[in-house]
Formats: structure tokens, sequence, C-alpha cells
């Protein structure tokens, strides 16, 4: 499942969780394929109880293509292969000017 709300200073929130497999992934790089390129996007992943290793592999791309984004909830393995895939995980760090609370 998905949820998709702005946050206090305009950025779209993007919170996942239950399962990330391939199909999620499908679903949320169409969502982002809307988004402008440079607009600020939160990814939360805090709440997918279990990631499939093709669901990443399919977000790298999508991820590699998107400048404003904070990705949250990641597991060293899950950053381990976002890197292998080519996203450079430094670029996906925008910090949200004091807006940690809005994520709840």
């Amino acid at each position: 499942m998905m949820d998709v709300t702005r946050g206090s200073h305009g950025e779209l929130i993007i919170r996942i969780d239950g399962t990330f497999d391939r199909q999620a992934a499908i679903r949320l790089s169409g969502w982002l394929g809307e988004v402008p390129r440079n607009a600020p996007v939160v990814l939360d992943f805090s709440r997918v109880r279990e990631f499939h290793d093709f669901g990443l592999a399919a977000m790298a791309g999508p991820l590699a293509g998107l400048g404003g984004v904070q990705v949250l909830g990641l597991g060293w393995h899950q950053q381990r292969l976002l890197r292998y895939f080519g996203v450079d995980l430094s670029k996906l760090s925008v910090p949200l000017r004091g807006d940690e609370e809005a994520l709840g």
C-alpha cells in the first residue's frame, strides 16, 4: 500500500508499507514519472516489512533520474543493492528543513 500526501513545505511524501515487490515498484515508478524532475519528494520505506530485490532493481532507473529526493527507511542491504544498480545515494538526500515530524 502507498499513501501520498503533501508536507508543510509542499514536498510530496510517499509512504510505502507492506511488501515492496516488482509490482509495487512499477506503481511507484508511474507516480514518480508524473513528478517534475527537481520537485521535492520524500520516499518513506520505513513501514515496509518485506523488500524484494526485483522491486529495488525496478526502482533503480527512476531513482537515478530524480533530483530533489529524500529516501528514508532503507536497510544496508537495500542501500547496497541500489548502489550496485548505479543509484548514487548521496544525491538522494534533501533535508526537510525541520519537517521530520510530518512523517509521523
